[in-house]
């Protein structure tokens, strides 16, 4: 086949069918490179999910964002406890306004999903889109077939879609492809070597053991592949899962509350997400195993490469953004910490000294009390002291005067006289007293 025909008909393919026929186009340029059918689907894969980096890196980053803006969702929503309208309407401006949006995640698994697609298409016709052959022609060899009863009217209504009964036909009637290269059907050269590493990735793989020991050559290999979907797929969705922000730290909590019964009646049920989450993480390897089961081999060539691409994503992406922005945060929960234990100790401190300044005040005042209580004492014992000195005066000034007296009237008694002395010793003791 000549250039222009090879362009004419890549033309019309992406015309009809633009997704279809741009990963046939870019499988056929990877074979056409590599020269062979397994590395060119591998080689699509890698490029597809490098493409697809920069959109894991942006959810990555939504996804740290939205967990950063964590309390103060949870502070909107104690603002709004009875108002859900009002709480998704403050969190998703919340969100806007720090450029927080998830959708970036969200798309990333749609487009996984839609690229499934048109790789399923690719790898169900090569001869249509990597051996370029137009879909008239291979309509005309099914009918051809079906004259000759090679294969069902249901094939030939699909051979536009899956022309993958044709190619084993061809390899299995060298006749019949003899006769369709005479009726310029197709070209010699358009027939490709669709094996890699001694597997037909064009065959189905059978887990009959009836039909894998009908032909173990073809089928036995072909086992390998549903294997490795199921491995990678596994690990990719714990990977998902463990290099996940805050998963440390969840599980610490969890692991926390279980060994202290105080905590495990407050123990926060663990949400939707989470618990989708732990499904997926059971249920998507079981569906891609059996999903591989039921397309050709080259198709779960393309889920094990995306796997291990995938695998390879989370790791990029968990030491450019998530393994730092645990860094940093455990470095803030640090800085909180001493800024609280510094805090903690100046309050300490400021307490103690308040403590000594008061118990200074109280010695001082029970000192001043214990001296005034001293002072008061001496000042009544020197009063005591006093009035029993004065109490004593009276009493000796009482018996000089009865001594006084008594003199007198022994005087008087002795002279015979009626009167008195002159002398006045009431005078005499007042002035005395005085």
């Amino acid at each position: 086949m000549g250039l222009n025909d090879l362009l004419m008909n890549a033309s019309v393919v992406l015309i009809s069918n633009p997704l279809n026929g741009l990963f046939g186009w870019i499988t056929r340029m990877f074979f056409n490179y590599f020269g062979n059918y397994g590395v060119a689907i591998i080689a699509l894969t890698v490029f597809i999910r490098a493409c697809l980096i920069p959109l894991n890196i942006s959810s990555q980053r939504s996804m740290i964002k939205n967990q950063a803006l964590a309390s103060k969702q949870a502070e909107i929503q104690r603002k709004y406890p009875n108002d859900k309208a009002k709480q998704q309407e403050e969190i998703t401006k919340l969100m806007q306004e720090n450029g927080a949006m998830g959708f970036s995640g969200c798309l990333v698994s749609i487009l996984q999903l839609v690229f499934i697609w048109p790789i399923f298409r690719v790898v169900s016709g090569p001869l249509k889109y990597l051996s370029q052959v137009p879909v008239e022609k291979l309509k005309s060899i099914a009918e051809l077939a079906k004259q000759k009863e090679f294969i069902t009217q249901a094939v030939q209504k699909t051979i536009d879609t899956n022309d993958i009964p044709l190619i084993k036909l061809f390899n299995e009637n060298s006749a019949f492809l003899n006769e369709c290269i005479e009726k310029g059907y197709i070209k010699a050269g358009q027939l490709l070597d669709l094996h890699f590493l001694g597997m037909d990735l064009t065959v189905t793989p059978a887990w009959n053991p009836v039909t894998i020991f009908k032909d173990p050559g073809t089928y036995l290999p072909l086992l390998v592949i549903p294997v490795l979907v199921a491995i990678t797929s596994i690990v990719s969705m714990k990977l998902s899962t463990v290099l996940r922000p805050g998963y440390k730290e969840e599980k610490i909590a969890k692991e926390r509350a279980k060994r202290n019964a105080a905590m495990r009646g407050q123990q926060a049920q663990p949400d939707q997400a989470e618990m989708m989450t732990k499904t997926m993480t059971f249920t998507m390897p079981i569906l891609m195993l059996f999903t591989t089961f039921t397309m050709p081999a080259a198709m779960g060539l393309y889920w094990t490469v995306g796997g291990l691409m995938g695998i390879v994503t989370q790791y990029i992406v968990y030491f450019l953004f998530s393994k730092p922005y645990e860094l940093k945060k455990k470095e803030m929960e640090e800085l909180k910490k001493q800024a609280f234990n510094k805090k903690a100790l100046e309050d300490g401190s400021e307490k103690k000294a308040k403590k000594k300044k008061k118990a200074e005040v109280q010695t001082e005042a029970q000192t001043e009390a214990q001296t005034e209580t001293e002072k008061a004492k001496k000042e009544k014992a020197e009063a005591e002291k006093y009035a029993k000195e004065k109490e004593v005066e009276y009493f000796d000034l009482l018996n000089l005067k009865i001594n006084y007296e008594n003199k007198n009237q022994i005087r008087e008694q002795k002279m015979g006289m009626n009167e008195k002395p002159k002398k006045n010793w009431k005078a005499t003791i007042i002035k005395f007293l005085n």
